[in-house]
């Protein structure tokens, strides 16, 4: 928009000249906000990826451009897909500030449905619901827009990604905008390689004056010269850390669908002492052994929070999963774990780990058996995922790592009645 060059002088003095009825337009003329990042790119493009830092307001830019799409009235269908969908509904559609709810203006909002996942505009355009571990719910919907936030943490991230390229095929130029923190996915290889993307990278500094100081003090610079720092608030796209014992080819190549008919279910926790907004979070892997022998990693329930609210998570992912044993790392925690487990629910079965080993040296066993093919991720785990390729031996192994290994170790290498004791572990 023109008046955005004018001088501050000159700005301050047009923008005091303008009716109520004016300011309040430009109020919601994102044309006028945004940074040249934010606007759709020029060209003919099918996928317009937006790979940014924290904070940058990627999700502002794909709710912004939905909106202009839906105003446009030359598209009708338009597809809202999100990790999951609690994730579609507190980030893209409801709740955050940058929602479509939250910014769209007084005279264009549209009517939000939960029980139908949809949205309807004012001129009769409709936006559905859809999450990336259900993907085949957009097997057979059709629609002429898309716009997919988080893209690289999608559990399903192929299949939601093929059937919702399959159905985008009315209306005079269907394109989808992706906003997403990278990781180096298959997937969004890809697309940033193809001819009809327009890959757009742009760091948290770019919006640095419009995030909270305390944000920036406690979160991004800590991060700053960091490899988490670069994928985080550079937006860079990693590759595997040197010396990490998993990598991500290895997780790709052996990643399933679905699990076999399985022998024994377990929930593996590493419980973390504290609780805060700086504590770490306490690592939750359900993990079962297949028919064939082979270990298959089936949930990631990790999650930040009290004893109490750690047990019930785990608790729950237990009955869920028809578990057969609770195993939990008791090192910091000795029987306060299992009394916090028992609180919660008195019928789980329980055993307690204790760790007399280093880290390396339970860890390394566990990754042998990736490297051997006999490990299985069901979907993909993001943030599990992130550890596992990033960790190296000596350094303070993570959480969701932990406690994975514990699920794989009891599942695994648990020692039968007569045997050599197992080395990993004793209880």
């Amino acid at each position: 928009m023109w008046a955005r060059a004018l001088p501050p002088r000159a700005l301050a003095k047009w923008l005091s000249s303008l009716s109520d009825e004016e300011a309040q337009a430009l109020l919601y003329d994102w044309s006028f906000q945004a940074r040249e990042a934010q606007l759709p790119p020029d060209g003919d493009w099918f996928v317009w990826m937006l790979r940014s830092g924290r904070g940058f307001g990627k999700t502002r830019t794909g709710a912004e451009w939905v909106i202009s799409r839906a105003k446009s009235e030359q598209f009708q269908r338009i597809a809202l897909v999100g990790q999951t969908k609690a994730d579609v509904r507190d980030t893209m559609v409801e709740v955050g500030d940058s929602s479509i709810m939250r910014i769209s203006p007084p005279w264009f909002r549209p009517v939000y449905e939960p029980s139908k996942r949809r949205l309807t505009w004012p001129n009769g355009c409709i936006g559905i619901i859809y999450s990336g571990d259900e993907p085949d719910q957009l097997r057979g919907p059709q629609h002429d827009t898309a716009w997919c936030d988080e893209l690289a943490k999608f559990r399903y991230a192929e299949e939601t990604w093929s059937n919702l390229t399959l159905g985008l095929r009315v209306g005079p130029k269907p394109q989808i905008c992706i906003t997403t923190t990278p990781r180096p996915i298959p997937l969004l290889r890809r697309l940033m390689k193809s001819p009809t993307t327009r890959d757009v990278q742009r760091p948290t500094d770019d919006n640095i004056q419009n995030l909270s100081p305390v944000y920036i003090r406690e979160v991004i610079d800590p991060m700053r010269g960091t490899r988490l720092g670069r994928q985080e608030i550079e937006a860079q796209l990693l590759e595997d850390t040197p010396g990490a014992l998993w990598t991500l080819q290895t997780l790709d190549a052996l990643r399933v669908k679905a699990a076999p008919d399985l022998a024994r279910v377990v929930v593996a926790v590493d419980p973390e002492a504290t609780s805060g907004e700086r504590s770490a979070e306490t690592g939750i892997i359900v993990g079962g052994i297949g028919t064939d022998g082979h270990g298959y990693i089936l949930d990631d329930d990790s999650v930040r929070g009290r004893p109490l609210e750690w047990a019930s998570t785990a608790v729950k992912a237990y009955h869920a999963h028809k578990a057969d044993r609770l195993v939990a790392e008791t090192n910091q925690g000795g029987e306060m774990v299992e009394q916090t487990v028992h609180t919660v629910d008195s019928t789980v079965a329980y055993r307690g780990v204790h760790a007399s080993r280093g880290k390396q040296a339970r860890a390394e066993p566990v990754a042998a058996l990736y490297e051997q093919g006999r490990v299985h991720h069901v979907g993909t785990f993001p943030e599990l995922e992130d550890q596992l390729c990033t960790w190296v031996p000596g350094g303070k192994s993570p959480d969701r790592l932990d406690a994975l290994v514990w699920a794989m170790t009891d599942l695994m290498f648990k020692p039968v009645v007569g045997s050599v004791p197992n080395p990993f572990y004793d209880s």
